[in-house]
């Protein structure tokens, strides 16, 4: 905003008018940048497989045409979406008009013959409710021109829970097969897949099943790439502060710890249960920002939580034992001049920096962080991975590693020094930059004679 500067006082000369700015030419500037920034996302998810899992809180809380807006412009942009609503608040909201009481056991609703009778009208409004909500096309609104077509049918089968523990769970059942050439001929043909919290069974049965049951089952049986889940919170620690990452190992510690509330720990082991079964990633978004999935999916940091596929059985910090390996490993780089040469005692002192890959027993990848909190940087160095191995994405999983480990202490950049592999880390973020950007105690240790290149990256 421009505003007119107050006279000087008649001792001053008179202050010099400021240069005023265009708003429009900065609105421009930051449109034409934020566009640059999401492309590689655009080109990362086109063809990609999401499932998303859409709670009945969610509906409630009247945010349902936000939603279906963002999923909509997903759509557009490439990305096959499957979507999977829950209606518990609906169908507790039915059993309390008809003067039944909701019971539950185990985190699981008890459906008898009125449950089962509520959760099946819930879900028939919802279903409407969706489809009318992807039907919009009113002009100067983001669905103009949209048709999205959206496909839902009995594509879940299911089987009774059964009786546990001297608890007869009636019409609750769990996911026995998902419809994967129906579901996939129906995304490949352009057109969203809507999948309702119920299931059949081949004797004609209907059963209640849970939203997250539902959608982990989906993104499993599709091998989708990304499993996301709209919940009232992300994952948080006993602190209250936000785990914006975590690891499969991390996930199943903190559902050991007894610290999550009861409904984060259910969604976060469904989450966890689709990552055990192959989907590369899973992600609890709040659904009380506006735009929650854009700003997880198209932000670097992202406003939710996300689980990684790795496991401390094949991506783990070093020890003492991994040693020889390590040094079995990077010895070829070193004599051939790719890294710089290293002594055993070194690795030995150091070798808590180092994060290896291990298949069956064997160390087949390996990367360093060397940190420096002054400056808010940390140093990836020694970064290996054996020729036999290379092309499968190894040296990728440590460089993600390893910037979860930056991010974790604190660290606001990570750099490199190369002489052979630049291309890789300008493909992967970095930028060139000059040796006077190196945190002070990095640059006294400079090699003049190798003279490596600086690549720098923002975490």
């Amino acid at each position: 905003m421009n505003a007119t500067p107050e006279p000087a006082p008649s001792a001053q000369p008179p202050a010099q008018p400021s240069v005023p700015v265009d708003p429009s030419a900065e609105d421009e500037a930051r449109f034409v940048a934020w566009l640059r920034q999401v492309a590689p996302y655009i080109h990362a998810f086109r063809g990609k497989t999401f499932v998303v899992a859409v709670p009945g809180e969610l509906i409630q809380a009247g945010r349902l045409n936000a939603l279906v807006q963002d999923l909509s412009l997903l759509q557009a942009m490439g990305m096959r979406i499957v979507v999977v609503h829950g209606s518990r608040p609906q169908v507790n909201e039915q059993l309390r008009l008809r003067g039944v009481e909701a019971a539950y056991a185990e985190g699981l609703r008890i459906t008898g013959p009125v449950a089962l009778e509520c959760a099946k009208e819930a879900s028939g409004e919802i279903r409407l409710d969706l489809e009318a909500a992807f039907s919009q096309g009113l002009p100067n609104t983001p669905m103009a021109h949209s048709a999205v077509r959206v496909v839902s049918g009995n594509l879940v089968t299911a089987r009774p829970v059964g009786i546990v523990d001297g608890v007869d769970y009636q019409h609750t059942g769990f996911v026995r097969k998902i419809d994967v050439p129906t579901i996939r001929f129906a995304l490949e043909s352009g057109s969203i897949v809507l999948l309702s919290p119920l299931g059949y069974s081949p004797t004609g049965e209907a059963f209640n099943l849970s939203m997250e049951d539902v959608a982990a089952s989906t993104a499993v049986a599709l091998d989708a790439d990304k499993f996301i889940v709209l919940a009232e919170t992300a994952i948080e620690g006993a602190d209250g502060v936000l785990h914006g990452e975590i690891s499969e190992a991390d996930a199943r510690q903190l559902l050991d710890s007894g610290a999550l509330a009861e409904d984060s720990a259910f969604t976060l082991r469904h989450a966890l249960r689709a990552c055990e079964g192959g989907v590369a990633r899973a992600h609890v978004i709040p659904f009380g920002i506006d735009g929650s999935v854009l700003l997880e999916l198209f932000q670097h940091d992202g406003v939710g939580t996300m689980l990684v596929e790795e496991t401390l059985e094949s991506l783990r910090e070093a020890t003492l034992d991994d040693v020889g390996g390590l040094l079995a490993l990077i010895r070829p780089l070193e004599d051939d001049g790719t890294l710089v040469k290293r002594d055993r005692a070194l690795i030995e002192r150091e070798v808590g920096n180092f994060t290896v890959i291990e298949h069956d027993g064997v160390i087949f990848g390996c990367a360093a962080l060397y940190a420096f909190p002054e400056s808010g940087m940390g140093e990836m160095a020694c970064l290996a991975v054996n020729p036999s191995v290379q092309n499968r994405g190894d040296g990728e999983r440590l460089l993600r590693r390893i910037e979860q480990r930056a991010r974790a202490a604190g660290l606001k950049k990570l750099f490199v020094l190369t002489t052979r592999t630049m291309h890789w880390f300008l493909k992967r973020g970095f930028v060139v930059a000059s040796v006077d950007q190196l945190p002070a105690g990095r640059k006294n240790l400079y090699n003049l004679q190798r003279r490596s290149l600086v690549l720098i990256k923002n975490l």
